[in-house]
């Protein structure tokens, strides 16, 4: 498999919308790193955000909002918030 930006957004996204919690992210993270390739053009960016996600679950690290709104500005992405009412 190889891993691309889009991906690895994707799984920032669902982590930021709580559709995935995060350890499921940091485990992802952990497989992606070992067993994915990634996309050559991204490689470092890449490899650099899994490892910093992977280590995300201890405490002296962890992983903030802007944390998250970093990688994926690095990824291409512009983030904007909505608010819906529920």
């Amino acid at each position: 498999m190889v891993l691309t930006k889009t991906s690895l957004a994707d799984m920032l996204i669902k982590y930021i919308n709580r559709k995935i919690d995060l350890l499921s992210l940091v485990d992802w993270a952990e497989e992606m790193i070992r067993e994915s390739d990634f996309e050559n053009s991204s490689f470092e960016l890449i490899r650099e955000i899994l490892a910093r996600i992977g280590v995300a679950d201890v405490r002296e690290f962890g992983l903030t909002w802007d944390d998250c709104y970093n990688y994926l500005h690095k990824l291409g992405y512009d983030v904007k918030i909505e608010l819906v009412k529920v």
